[in-house]
């Protein structure tokens, strides 16, 4: 490195210039100087590709080493980031204000939510984040004159409006104390209130705010009946009215009174709204249910973790999906969540793994930071008796919990499947994560991560398929990493190497039969890249939690792909067929992609923390409410517990 420095300091022009003037004492003609020109253009070329470049350098399998940059450095990728904002944002000023949403590609828009401006209330809190003023001040009269109860809204998705619309007016109160958005947010959130007019009081999932009436949904899905709570709550914290309180205390109640012996303490997918009572047994984290767990945690947090029932839900859930939904993959022991299907037979995980269940590692690492995972007894909750209104199977199953230091535990699986999350974007030659893959089980069946740690704490033998894994062979007296956990390099396999593309998306696996990998362990099912956020989001929260500086360049690469393949003239599209070097553009720009993921990395790369987790708790949509606690008289007055 000393050399190539050295080198490269000595051929400058100032050298060339005197050089020429020696021309003829020594010499040297035109063609020795064009060749030490060349020279030093493929020295520099080499040095700022391969030796000064943004990714993390390794000396082995085992061993990364990821730079920690200057905060200048990070300054400016922030800054990029906010230069993203801008572009995305002014396209949509140009194109589609006051709709709905720009579709950057035909650079039209289009009213999906409503027709309120749902762009432009779901980013008010970034431009203030960012400290766009002219973006923010151009924004507010679309929350002046809104009109949440136009002819045309007969159908106002209750869930979709709450955490984009009702979240973003709070938030941005929150941050700049604007009384109008406290006055629109209190008519929005009583505008949609008949959504909790159900036999349960679970809201419907729609509402019809021209003539005030719910819909007639009997049915309704745990993400979107229990994702409001932190909204309303904060809400009557606000304005101090008792009726946007009691619709949050109730979902609280609702949930907190199910039975769920027949589903191991986690909440399934599908209620009914009628009884109030789950309708299936399909678990899941992604979609359909994620955040209606997220909320568990959130709202104990929001409320300056006083709520222990909203703990005790949440250790629930974590426990099951500990025990019973993380598996490792065969042979790179990429650590996944997945969803499953309780049959009378058993569990039955599909192994599928959506970019949305990418915010749970976030959410552990969450609750590692701010919770006392190791002395519960603190707070009067013990573990293991959470367990005592389940079946004999899931109590064993806490007991097996008990044996590990929970808050590693819960620190561990974030990091092995934060790192998977982002693995399935740079493995792709675009550096975009697809919506769904597919894990393999190996040859003997799928590895239980529980059973791997056990092996790795214990020296016991581990039931499954595939190679054992770095922890499991090893034990942890000999001071290596659990299973899942170690840095793991991206796939590298060439497509030339008889890896075409049809091969790595083969046909839904027919029964018996396991797909070839070529040694990725997985299999795409969704190749699209939709902006989403969740992987960037737990990124900033495991770098915000750990300082661990291999989050941010993670999350670096992703934005250099977000720049590469998603930026058109007018904003950033969606992407198709990301697992090629020729991936195609969709013409959407969802508003989540100014309100989330840009939100996220721009908090990523900063070295300031406007919003500490301490004191800020993000909704399921990236609007941050402050955490806040009831006084005496308001528990009396709203009867909470």
């Amino acid at each position: 490195m000393a050399a190539l420095s050295n080198i490269l300091h000595y051929i400058t022009p100032t050298n060339v210039v005197a050089s020429l003037h020696l021309r003829q004492h020594r010499r040297i003609t035109v063609r020795h100087v064009l060749l030490t020109l060349g020279i030093a253009a493929v020295l520099s070329t080499l040095y700022y590709t391969y030796l000064r470049r943004d990714e993390m350098f390794f000396a082995s399998s085992d061993e990364f080493f990821w730079p920690p940059e200057t905060p200048q450095i990070w300054a400016e990728r922030a800054a990029q980031v906010k230069e993203a904002f801008r572009h995305a944002y002014r396209g949509y000023e140009h194109h589609a204000f006051p709709h709905d949403e720009l579709l950057p590609m035909s650079n039209k828009n289009i009213d999906n939510f409503n027709g309120w401006g749902v762009t432009s209330v779901d980013s008010l809190d970034t431009m203030l984040l960012m400290g766009l003023e002219d973006e923010y001040k151009r924004a507010l009269p679309i929350i002046t004159h809104a009109n949440f109860s136009l002819p045309s809204n007969t159908h106002v998705p209750f869930f979709e409006t709450v955490i984009r619309y009702l979240g973003g007016l709070l938030a941005a109160y929150a941050i700049s104390g604007h009384d109008l958005l406290r006055e629109k947010a209190d008519e929005l959130g009583s505008i949609l209130a008949p959504a909790f007019n159900t036999t349960s009081g679970f809201p419907g999932f729609a509402v019809d705010t021209y003539s005030g009436r719910n819909s007639t949904y009997s049915s309704g899905v745990l993400a979107e009946i229990a994702s409001c709570q932190m909204e309303y709550a904060y809400l009557g914290k606000i304005t101090g009215k008792k009726e946007h309180v009691d619709h949050a205390t109730l979902i609280t109640n609702l949930l907190y009174a199910a039975n769920l012996s027949a589903s191991g303490g986690m909440y399934p997918t599908r209620w009914n709204l009628v009884t109030g009572a789950p309708s299936n047994l399909q678990l899941s984290v992604g979609a359909l249910a994620d955040s209606g767990h997220e909320y568990t945690l959130k709202q104990f947090l929001m409320t300056a973790r006083t709520d222990k029932r909203n703990l005790e839900m949440y250790l629930k859930f974590t426990s099951y999906a500990i025990n019973n939904l993380l598996f490792l993959t065969p042979e790179r022991n990429l650590l996944y969540v997945t969803d499953a299907t309780m049959w009378r037979h058993g569990l039955a995980p599909s192994h599928f793994f959506q970019h949305l269940a990418c915010f749970f590692p976030g959410l552990l690492a969450l609750g590692v930071h701010l919770l006392p995972l190791n002395n519960l007894d603190a707070l009067g909750i013990n573990v293991t008796a959470l367990a005592d209104d389940l079946l004999p199977t899931d109590r064993w199953a806490y007991a097996n919990l008990a044996e590990f230091d929970l808050a590693d535990l819960h620190l561990w699986a974030a990091e092995g499947i934060a790192q998977t999350c982002y693995l399935t974007y740079a493995d792709q030659p675009t550096g975009l994560g697809p919506e769904i893959v597919q894990m393999d089980v190996g040859p003997k069946g799928a590895i239980r991560w529980i059973d791997a740690m056990r092996a790795w704490k214990f020296g016991e033998g581990v039931q499954g398929g595939g190679r054992t894994g770095e922890g499991q062979r090893s034990g942890r007296g000999r001071g290596r990493l659990p299973p899942g956990v170690r840095d793991i390099s991206s796939w590298t396999t060439p497509l030339y190497e008889n890896v075409t593309v049809e091969r790595l998306i083969p046909p839904v696996r027919s029964k018996g039969k396991r797909p070839n990998t070529f040694g990725r362990d997985y299999v795409i099912r969704n190749t699209a890249y939709y902006l989403r956020p969740e992987t960037i989001e737990s990124l900033y929260i495991l770098w915000r939690t750990t300082g661990d500086v291999k989050w941010r360049h993670r999350g670096w690469h992703i934005f250099r792909a977000i720049e590469r393949y998603a930026k058109t003239y007018s904003g950033y599209t969606s992407v198709e067929y990301v697992h090629t070097e020729h991936p195609t553009r969709i013409d959407s720009m969802p508003s989540y992609f100014l309100a989330e993921t840009l939100k996220y990395l721009y908090l990523l790369f900063s070295d300031e923390d406007p919003l500490p987790l301490e004191k800020w708790v993000f909704n399921t949509e990236a609007h941050a409410l402050p955490v806040f606690e009831w006084s005496m008289e308001e528990r009396e007055a709203y009867g909470i517990v």
